[in-house]
């Protein structure tokens, strides 16, 4: 069940919140159990068939985890411990292999080594990638003795509470648990009026922006993966077309996530914030899949750091301390550590050779932009002048790094990313929509003889796609984003306001429980209602 789908407005979570607040009148625990028995029906509804693959996983997690609770309460026991989180470590990433990645695996191996290995048909449960992620967290915290106890409906519910399902964030038990244990289970007009208007920016995103630009985007992806070429107008539409459409998705499902769980008095972790502002590329792993940088980072990424860096030390050897640290300890200690992580990411996101290199070209972007801080300010004569060189550049340059590194992650295969990458430098040659190709009358015989007209696109469609382009710019890059705007009520856990010049877009249009903002917020809802139905991609099926 999508969160944009007229059975999961207007039958589940109706269902769901009256449930919940009529047994909350009587006992916070019936509450809570309901959240647990909807949260599966959310589950099941697609299919299923996803409860009884998922849930042997949550139980055999749930017993580890309960094992290693009393395990690490005795300190000569330590040794086992740890080989129970490893075990469990592995029972989930086998898990989440065998689903994921055993036709991927065979193919990569009937590609490389000439097998026959024969393809099968395999369930992939929804939202597969997330909960793995989550468990293998738990496992970790639970070690850590972060989590001093804990029980099976509480488990239950930390894993499969259906807000955070879909396109997560990845949260930590932690931060989730006590929310749930304070919660009131009560109507809270405050609640709902967040949750309504973080529901409604989220449901416009991904209906009316996402699902808008859209229309133009799929046919020239698949246009490339039929083998044609594509010049370089389509080219650039698709490549920053596509990047706006996931980057409005996720900002909206992200949304909607907050919504759904700030009605049962719940604040989820920010997961996106205005990634496309970013002027580097440290800087957008910082904004964009939050939760998914912050695990990769503390549960793969400082553990090999440190590890590495134990290693140097005992070689004698330096680390990456000091205002010139070695090219040697760079590679080791920042570039290679990067490139691993960023290798999981991408396999994380899909099983695929594209997903994977993906990954790895947001690996060498990371790695150059760890490099030219480390080396390259050197080289300016004052701080300020780096700066006002380094901003517009870096902003430039990174939009570009990830508008490129985008028709990677949506070509449907190798060839359809090689078309769109030849046309975006111009190599498959440059075209006008006929119609507009011949309006120019006299003015042709001014175009290179390279200029073509062309019949893949329209005129109307090359201008609505144009202007799609142009307003969805407007709004990623100028408006401030949705926990900007609602940041008095703590849209995401641990967000508050920041300072703000007297005359800027964020005090006009900060958010308050108002009849303008009401009015609005309507307006929105009713925009997106009516285009639920419509020509609509699911991104996040794969995950």
């Amino acid at each position: 069940m999508l969160f944009n789908s007229y059975e999961f407005i207007f039958v589940f979570l109706p269902v769901t919140l009256a449930g919940f607040f009529l047994l909350g009148l009587s006992s916070r625990n019936l509450a809570l159990g309901w959240l647990v028995v909807i949260s599966i029906a959310f589950y099941a509804w697609w299919r299923p068939i996803n409860v009884l693959i998922i849930a042997p996983s949550i139980l055999v997690n749930f017993v580890l985890a309960r094992w290693l609770l009393r395990l690490t309460a005795d300190k000569t026991r330590a040794g086992l411990a740890r080989l129970v989180l490893l075990l469990g470590i592995a029972f989930n990433v086998a898990f989440l292999g065998y689903f994921k990645y055993v036709n991927f695996l065979a193919t990569a191996a009937n590609d490389l080594i000439g097998t026959n290995f024969v393809l099968t048909q395999v369930v992939l449960p929804l939202g597969i990638s997330f909960i793995t992620f989550q468990k293998i967290a738990f496992l970790i915290d639970v070690h850590g003795r972060r989590i001093p106890s804990f029980t099976l409906r509480d488990y239950g519910l930390f894993v499969l509470f259906f807000p955070q399902l879909i396109a997560g964030p990845i949260v930590h038990y932690r931060e989730m648990m006590p929310q749930f244990q304070q919660a009131r289970c009560r109507w809270d007009k405050e609640n709902i009026a967040v949750g309504l208007s973080l529901f409604g920016f989220g449901l416009f995103k991904k209906v009316v922006l996402a699902d808008g630009i859209s229309e133009y985007v799929s046919p020239i992806y698949e246009t490339a993966s039929a083998g044609s070429e594509v010049t370089l107008f389509p080219a650039w539409i698709a490549a920053i077309g596509f990047t706006l459409q996931i980057y409005f998705d996720f900002s909206g499902y992200s949304d909607m996530a907050l919504g759904l769980a700030r009605f049962f008095g719940v604040r989820l972790p920010a997961n996106f914030d205005s990634p496309l502002k970013a002027t580097n590329i440290i800087d957008f792993w910082l904004r964009w899949h939050i939760t998914l940088t912050r695990f990769l980072t503390a549960y793969l990424y400082n553990p090999l750091v440190l590890w590495l860096t134990r290693r140097r030390m005992v070689k004698r050897l330096p680390g990456l301390g000091g205002r010139a640290p070695s090219v040697g300890a760079f590679l080791q200690l920042l570039a290679g550590p990067t490139l691993l992580t960023m290798f999981v990411s991408g396999l994380w996101h899909g099983a695929g050779y594209l997903f994977i290199l993906w990954g790895l070209l947001h690996g060498l972007y990371l790695s150059v932009n760890h490099a030219w801080r480390l080396f390259g300010p050197r080289n300016w004569s004052s701080k300020e002048t780096y700066e006002r060189f380094m901003r517009p550049t870096g902003f430039v340059l990174t939009f570009l790094s990830v508008v490129v590194a985008m028709v990677l992650f949506r070509s449907a295969n190798a060839d359809a990313a090689k078309e769109l990458l030849q046309g975006l430098v111009g190599l498959n040659g440059i075209s006008l929509p006929q119609q507009i190709f011949a309006q120019l009358g006299p003015l042709k015989g001014l175009l290179p003889s390279f200029v073509t007209a062309s019949t893949v696109m329209s005129a109307q469609e090359f201008v609505f796609a144009m202007a799609w382009l142009g307003v969805l710019l407007l709004v990623a890059l100028l408006f401030p984003n949705t926990l900007q705007l609602m940041a008095r009520y703590e849209p995401a856990l641990g967000v508050h306001p920041k300072p703000a010049a007297p005359l800027s877009l964020l005090r006009v249009l900060d958010w308050t429980p108002t009849v303008p903002w009401a009015v609005v917020m309507s307006s929105l809802v009713v925009a997106a209602v009516l285009r639920i139905g419509g020509k609509s991609e699911f991104l996040y099926w794969q995950f």
